[in-house]
């Protein structure tokens, strides 16, 4: 430690300046880069935490060292060199190894050691910490996928820390040295393409959630049943979208209103306004995909209930069809029973029964039941029962 202390402070003027333009609330980048033909061999990726380490004079690789040991030696013999270390789901040994080395704050190694911290940048000394979500989109299960990214910027040394499949940033550590008068500008021009590079990968996501929802559009108006299971799941993820664009519109937006104060290099100036329109570009389509889902699950709540109100309209035509036929039914019943009653007393063959033997007393039969019958047939009438 004391040989890193009495190294000279790397680089010319523009790194300064960037470290002030950063002491406002910014942006952040993403993590990792391309593991080596050796490390691979040693253990597969999932087990292996240093994804790549070089050291770059100039904005040139001048060493590739294989362990974090042989580039902690490495850069204390190279002054003006600038170490990139990748890590992948590091251990704590590697992490504590790193903050001993380049005098990393304990709270900054506690975040990156825990990870499911938010967006945020923040300042530690000469070490600026940044936490960034990246996110991918799976065709196969049609989801969304966020991965987590810390890093570490110093005076000479970038290092980031990935949490999760996403991203994969070997492809900005390619392009970054094949642009040697970028990668000269320092750690702070590392961190910029690595925030581009996270950013651009949202593109992709959008171009999914667009298609899943005009996918769920479809569903809806089709009364596909699973189709709110679905609107809620995507709801979930878009959340989740919110909660790792949103935050880095402000950061970005602080870094800009620093560049005229702290005279910010006019490339990186130019990176930063680039990533600040894409951030802004892809906050607005999660809010608005955000919307358009809160819109459309209320348009399936309003079909499903149409189509509930319709099948119990249409149960409750068929049970008032059955309720008059039943009135009509037991109508004719109450008039035939009348009759029957009448036949039924005087078909009881009782030796005493006065009408029996009457001359009008079968008249009198017949004419009752008539009477009672057309008295129950005008009363069911009247009620609309017949």
């Amino acid at each position: 430690m004391s040989e890193r202390r009495a190294r000279p402070a790397p680089r010319n003027s523009v790194k300064s300046v960037l470290r002030r333009a950063l002491t406002t609330p910014q942006p952040p980048p993403a993590d990792t880069a391309p593991p080596s033909p050796a490390s691979a061999a040693a253990e597969p990726p999932e087990v292996a935490s240093v994804v790549q380490a070089a050291l770059y004079r100039d904005g040139v690789r001048v060493s590739s060292p294989g362990t974090l040991a042989e580039t902690f030696r490495e850069l204390r013999e190279a002054p003006s060199g600038m170490a990139w270390i990748g890590l992948a789901r590091p251990t704590e040994s590697e992490l504590l190894s790193l903050a001993a080395e380049f005098d990393l704050h304990p709270l900054s190694v506690e975040d990156a050691m825990e990870a499911h911290q938010r967006p945020k940048l923040e300042r530690y000394g000469d070490t600026l910490f940044v936490v960034l979500r990246a996110a991918r989109y799976l065709d196969a299960p049609e989801e969304v996928d966020f991965g987590e990214l810390h890093v570490f910027v110093g005076p000479d040394f970038v290092i980031t820390v990935r949490h999760g499949a996403a991203p994969d940033l070997s492809a900005v550590r390619r392009r970054m040295e094949e642009s040697p008068e970028l990668l000269g500008l320092g750690p702070e021009a590392v961190l910029y393409a690595i925030l581009d590079a996270v950013v651009d990968g949202y593109a992709p996501v959008v171009a999914g959630v667009q298609n899943d929802i005009d996918e769920i559009e479809t569903e809806v108006f089709r009364g596909d049943p699973e189709v709110s299971r679905r609107i809620y799941e995507l709801s979930r993820e878009m959340v989740e979208f919110q909660r790792a664009t949103r935050p880095l519109v402000g950061m970005l937006h602080g870094l800009m209103a620093g560049f005229a104060k702290y005279e910010t290099d006019e490339e990186l100036q130019r990176y930063l306004r680039d990533v600040a329109d894409h951030v802004t570009h892809t906050s607005e389509r999660v809010d608005g995909f955000r919307q358009a889902l809160t819109e459309i699950l209320t348009v399936n709540a309003t079909l499903v209930t149409q189509q509930q109100n319709a099948e119990m309209r249409a149960l409750a035509e068929a049970g008032f069809e059955q309720n008059e036929e039943i009135k009509r039914i037991s109508s004719w019943a109450a008039i035939l029973f009348a009759p029957t009653l009448v036949g039924t007393i005087y078909g009881m063959n009782f030796r005493h029964m006065p009408e029996l033997t009457w001359s009008f007393g079968y008249p009198f039969a017949i004419a009752l039941m008539g009477v009672i019958c057309g008295g129950l047939y005008v009363i069911f009438k009247r009620r609309d029962w017949l």
